[in-house]
């Protein structure tokens, strides 16, 4: 009994740590947007050094996890809830890392002329990327799997504005640097929508935990429901 409740309490910590995780990651990438949206070249390199502490967030999460995977061997529940964690883990090391790449093409695109219209887009966009974060992260912390199928909804108007940006960018065309920092500008609204992809699959994580279903927000094109113990 008291082996278990030992292993209980380790699995709780390991969790606390993913949820400290999503916090950086959340907030890096939040600064990741500012420094691009306001040219801001001194936050850009604070993103680019703090991309250590993600990596380090992940490397100690991804050791705690393979200890209790080979030293417990969980079952059912506990084994759904570390392989989840283990999916939430990459997810959140890969935001981290779309946020040092903004800062990348933030510094890149540093003093070339800018379009107030697309900067707009872009901040409207990294607001609902972060607003994904934190509700994949919430719906995780509470086992909410209604918000959790919430995420692709959300994802919705990220998608758009991503489709769009293109058309925004070829508006500035005329202007030769202006389209140089428009098409870096493109790059990065990629990578924001990719973010949103990443908060969705963490939902889609949650979903799993609490149901055992993989492909649980998969749409009538791509039927994939399968029960796992």
């Amino acid at each position: 009994m008291e082996a278990r409740l030992q292993y209980h309490e380790q699995l709780r910590r390991v969790e606390a740590h993913i949820q400290a995780m999503g916090d950086a990651a959340q907030g890096l990438f939040s600064k990741a947007i500012n420094a691009v949206v306001r040219d801001d070249a001194g936050l850009a390199e604070r993103v680019i050094a703090g991309d250590d502490v993600i990596d380090e967030y992940y490397n100690r999460s991804e050791e705690r996890i393979m200890r209790l995977l080979a030293l417990q061997a969980p079952v059912a529940g506990d084994l759904r809830l570390l392989t989840a964690l283990l999916h939430i883990n990459f997810h959140l090391e890969r935001i981290g890392d779309m946020a040092v790449n903004l800062a990348k093409i933030g510094k890149l695109a540093h003093d070339l002329p800018r379009s107030q219209t697309v900067a707009t887009q872009l901040e409207e966009m990294g607001g609902i990327a972060l607003r994904m974060i934190g509700a994949a992260m919430d719906s995780f912390a509470r086992r909410d799997v209604d918000l959790a199928r919430s995420l692709p909804d959300m994802d919705d108007p990220l998608d758009k504005l991503n489709k769009g940006m293109l058309q925004e960018v070829l508006r500035i065309a005329e202007d030769k640097r202006m389209l140089e920092w428009g098409i870096r500008m493109h790059v990065v609204s990629r990578q924001i929508e990719r973010v949103g992809d990443h908060a969705v699959d963490i939902a889609e994580q949650v979903a799993f935990v609490v149901t055992g279903e993989v492909g649980i927000f998969s749409g009538p094109d791509n039927p994939v429901n399968v029960k796992l113990p």
